[in-house]
């Protein structure tokens, strides 16, 4: 349907051809390990400041984490300096990543203040220069690739000359989000300009498609009306790792396994806790808990009033004792509904507005 279900870059394969997006504040060691154990074909890192790598800055090199049991994963960096950049290179490759990838397309002020992330859109001379101090600084085998936006603005949306001229200068692998970087994550993301990504950059290098895909259907269209050779996924990912494996099935050829149940839902939000625990330690583990609580619980009966109260738990425990006696009285009402375990949202809140409305 999509061609080939698996993707390489260089000499790292992508199976299937779903990668996790790097979410700064979202995308640390146990968001990236729920992920890859449901089946994402490749997880990068956060996007962290090449400079504060390079200077070792105990907070930036505390996220730069390798996956577990060996997995391969990438690691993203962003900056204007070819030294420091070409350092933090160096850095993600001695904790064994498999490759480095370059952030050309974040739009936030900080960042682009700097002249960083989508800033250098419109600096192609530059960012062709990063591009080979990376190249340079790592071996041979290890990948260098860029995740970049549209454009600068409508005005302004070069995205094809400006991945070719990256490829020239040795990038291996081109992930566009196709919202320019005025729109920032408003409107819409143009499928066409990564449509006309692909075609202008050779057959050879693989073209990554991202931007609005939260669910199946997302990802089924972003392949087939732009070509991409995979797909890269970010919001659509927090506390949905499923989509992964139903994405990795269709674009296998499989039927779309459908959504989790809300015991599966569970099991995975203890899951995700306990690596949390296991990964994490002082005072950000009680945020990361109530992240995770609001995450699983998106778009659930009630999820908005759990949300509220995980936010004044006091510690961890007591956020997680929150979020699992939600699930348990989700699971009863289910059954007082008379509905099957593969209740989707959707069924689950309109038959629960109705059984309100009855009383």
């Amino acid at each position: 349907m999509f061609g080939s279900p698996t993707m390489r870059v260089g000499p790292v394969v992508v199976d299937p051809p779903v990668l996790l997006a790097p979410m700064a504040a979202v995308t640390d060691l146990p968001f990236r390990t729920v992920a890859e154990e449901h089946g994402v074909g490749l997880t990068i890192t956060e996007f962290l400041s090449a400079h504060a790598l390079s200077v070792g800055d105990p907070r930036t090199l505390g996220k730069l984490t390798a996956s577990l049991g060996d997995r391969a994963f990438g690691v993203q960096i962003f900056g204007r300096e070819e030294e420091p950049m070409a350092r933090a290179a160096r850095i993600a490759i001695e904790i064994g990543a498999s490759l480095v990838d370059i952030n050309m397309g974040c739009p936030a002020k900080r960042v682009v203040a700097g002249e960083c992330g989508s800033a250098l859109m419109r600096e192609p001379a530059i960012a062709q220069r990063l591009v080979e101090a990376v190249v340079a600084a790592v071996p041979a085998h290890v990948p260098v690739t860029v995740k970049h936006r549209a454009g600068w603005d409508q005005a302004h949306r070069n995205a094809p000359e400006f991945a070719c001229a990256l490829v020239e200068a040795g990038a291996r692998m081109i992930t566009v989000h196709g919202r320019t970087r005025t729109q920032g994550f408003s409107g819409h993301s143009d499928l066409e300009i990564i449509k006309l990504v692909r075609e202008a950059v050779p057959a050879s290098i693989p073209v990554v498609g991202n931007g609005d895909v939260v669910d199946v259907a997302g990802y089924a269209r972003m392949r087939a009306e732009t070509g991409c050779d995979a797909v890269m996924i970010g919001r659509g990912a927090l506390g949905n790792p499923w989509l992964f494996a139903r994405c990795a099935a269709v674009a296998a050829g499989h039927p779309d396994p459908g959504p989790p149940t809300l015991e599966e839902r569970l099991a995975v939000f203890r899951r995700h806790v306990a690596l949390i625990h296991q990964l994490k330690t002082g005072p950000r583990v009680l945020h990361e808990v109530r992240k995770a609580c609001a995450w699983y619980a998106r778009g659930l009966y009630g999820c908005n009033r759990l949300r509220l109260e995980v936010w004044a738990a006091p510690d961890p425990a007591a956020a997680a004792t929150l979020a699992e006696r939600y699930f348990e009285g989700l699971i009863e009402r289910r059954t007082r509904l008379g509905l099957s375990p593969q209740a989707d949202r959707t069924e689950m809140n309109g038959a629960a507005d109705a059984a309100s409305e009855a009383a």
